[in-house]
């Protein structure tokens, strides 16, 4: 699968998601729409950055923007991640890498000195038209949101 760059149309994808949903892509037509891919639910920079989302929620849904998390985990781990955040958006499910491959966020990371392949925090802002917009790489939690908020209103 080739991978996806700013400038050109996403695929449509599908995948599992929470609420018992499979999600596509063209879920979203006429609206934006923020990937945000991160490595594990319940961790720390993880669970900041969706409460960050989630605190932010308001702000995006005035941008006529939805946001949907990606990570590896099963859609049930997702499940209590999500009801313990209270995230008011779904998180998708790519325990086959389909996602992430197609953005390519699988990366090789230093964990307590050994090599582990995992996702490298990152987001990406997909316009009304199905479009990839922005992205962002090796994504810092802290001012994250700020940066994704003032990228929409400039659009």
């Amino acid at each position: 699968m080739t991978t996806v760059s700013p400038g050109q149309a996403v695929p449509n994808f599908q995948l599992p998601a929470t609420g018992d949903k499979l999600l596509s892509l063209a879920d979203f037509a006429g609206k934006k729409l923020l990937l945000y891919f991160y490595p594990k639910d319940n961790t720390p920079g993880c669970t900041q950055e969706g409460q960050a989302f989630r605190d932010h929620i308001q702000q995006f849904e005035a941008l006529n923007t939805e946001i949907l998390g990606v990570s590896r985990d099963s859609v049930k781990m997702h499940e209590g991640f999500k009801c313990k955040q209270a995230f008011p958006f779904d998180l998708l499910s790519d325990q086959d890498e389909q996602l992430c491959q197609l953005f390519d966020v699988i990366k090789m990371k230093n964990m307590y000195g050994k090599q582990v392949r995992g996702i490298e925090r990152s987001s990406f802002l997909i316009d009304e038209n199905g479009v990839l917009v922005r992205e962002w790489r090796k994504v810092k939690v802290k001012t994250h949101v700020e940066e994704v908020l003032l990228a929409l209103r400039q659009l």
